[in-house]
């Protein structure tokens, strides 16, 4: 039933709602799941940054696997403690680009034949997934896993547990797996043309305006 609800959430909310909006009580930089973010970041930089001055795949994959579990325990404290708020959402979106861009980084110095896969995967997620997840501060929600209320299919290709999936792991798992540069190439490329349909999709639903009727 929980995994039913992330995939198909409420459809009768709006923005505004108490459920996904804004508690400004919570807009405050130093929370439980903000430090959470800012330790998570801190140690995956530094064992990618260790990795790669030691050369070891070893270190790099552990930073990697620090990223991605702070980057679920931030998010299941903020909701635990009932402190979501849209700065720690913000601090959250840009310290994964840090992390992911110190791994990606660190992989193709190790492995430089994994390069180019790396850096169309890095220049999607670093822009425009960057772009497409920041733009949530148009509306009056706590963060993009609410843009259901939005609009569900850019949510479900983005932010939903499979979306989120897709989006930060595949890519990395794959090159790391198979060690093919054309498979992760080629999975790149299929994100950045999502991404790139997102954006469209975006900019057509067009950004709020404040006291428009």
């Amino acid at each position: 039933m929980a995994l039913d609800h992330l995939l198909d959430p409420p459809r009768d909310v709006a923005p505004d709602d108490p459920r996904v909006g804004v508690l400004a009580h919570n807009e405050r930089l130093l929370t439980v799941p903000t430090v959470v973010t800012l330790a998570r970041t801190v140690g995956a930089v530094a064992l990618s940054a260790v990795a790669a001055q030691q050369s070891s795949l070893v270190l790099l994959v552990a930073g990697l696997v620090v990223y991605w579990i702070g980057d679920v325990l931030d998010g299941a404290v903020a909701r635990a403690l009932g402190q979501e708020s849209r700065v720690g959402a913000l601090l959250d979106i840009f310290s994964d680009r840090l992390c992911a861009a110190s791994f990606y980084i660190g992989l193709a110095w190790l492995q430089p034949d994994l390069a180019p896969a790396v850096f169309v995967y890095l220049a999607q997620f670093m822009v425009i997934d960057c772009l497409l997840s920041i733009a949530f501060v148009a509306w009056p929600i706590r963060s993009p896993n609410y843009f259901y209320v939005v609009d569900r299919r850019l949510w479900l290709w983005n932010w939903s547990p499979p979306g989120k999936a897709v989006n930060s792991a595949i890519v990395a798992v794959l090159l790391l797996v198979t060690g093919s540069m054309w498979v992760g190439l080629a999975l790149a490329l299929a994100l950045v043309v999502l991404k790139t349909a997102s954006l469209v999709r975006l900019l057509r639903l067009g950004l709020p305006v404040p006291g428009s009727t």
